[in-house]
């Protein structure tokens, strides 16, 4: 049994260097739900930024920071073949890219939403766990479920399967790559928000503008939503009119800012 890849095509691929957003930008995105990223960012122009199919593998997960791609493409046996399982994997993008990680990554993973595809299990999310990984989001499947949600990693995916990564139609290919999840395109180091609602891509040039127009936008739904459990008419405080606007400026300075959640 070949434990090596064939040389038709020099594998893994790594594209270049890019930049992680600042850690303080990071931190200013953590309290931003990925509904109002996902709004936000819609007003702004961007308007695929949710990554449509991964769920959270358990339920109240959240997780903010910059994105490290991976990139499964279509298994061809002259190329690379899954056969001897970790064997070869260990020489693949998919262990490459693990050693990259750094603390409060976010691993994005392109795999066309397979369902006979475990790109990852609890070996892999275990070194990831313990590089300093802050979450992980799958266009796939992940195996060994048990042992992964024990683990506390923050994972979305498209549900669970048996498999290893290269058993079936897939093969890790390349990392630090532009990458589709979900219908959406996901470069290094653009920012990830992910939580019940599902993951949203960032990108990270437009990060900075998201935090500000998302500190205004969830200050007045707090306005609005004690408006509401007060009793007050819901179109005239959702979205706010002009009247609840001056009312809500008012509210808003005798709490000297912004409110959140």
């Amino acid at each position: 049994m070949t434990t090596e890849i064939n040389t038709v095509w020099p594998l893994p691929q790594r594209g270049p260097d890019f930049q992680r957003a600042d850690k303080s930008l990071v931190e200013a995105m953590e309290p931003v739900s990925s509904a109002t990223a996902c709004a936000q960012l819609h007003q702004m122009g961007i308007t695929r930024s949710f990554v449509a199919g991964p769920r959270p593998l358990v339920a109240g997960s959240r997780v903010v920071g910059p994105s490290v791609t991976l990139q499964f493409m279509p298994q061809r046996e002259d190329v690379a073949s899954g056969v001897a399982q970790e064997y070869v994997e260990r020489t693949t993008a998919l262990w490459a890219v693990l050693e990259t990680i750094q603390p409060g990554d976010v691993l994005v993973i392109q795999a066309y939403g397979s369902q006979f595809t475990g790109c990852l299990g609890d070996m892999l999310v275990r070194y990831f766990k313990r590089k300093g990984g802050a979450g992980i989001v799958v266009d796939g499947r992940i195996r060994d479920a048990p042992r992964v949600r024990a683990l506390g990693v923050p994972i979305w995916c498209t549900g669970t399967t048996p498999h290893y990564a290269s058993q079936s139609e897939l093969f890790p290919w390349a990392y630090d790559v532009p990458v589709a999840v979900g219908g959406t395109l996901c470069l290094p180091g653009d920012l990830m928000v992910a939580d019940d609602d599902g993951p949203v891509v960032v990108p990270r040039q437009r990060a900075a503008a998201v935090v500000e127009r998302a500190r205004d936008h969830e200050s007045w739904e707090v306005f609005s939503r004690s408006r509401i459990d007060e009793g007050a008419r819901l179109a005239d405080y959702y979205p706010l009119t002009s009247d609840s606007r001056d009312e809500y400026e008012t509210w808003l300075s005798t709490r000297g800012g912004h409110e959140r959640n």
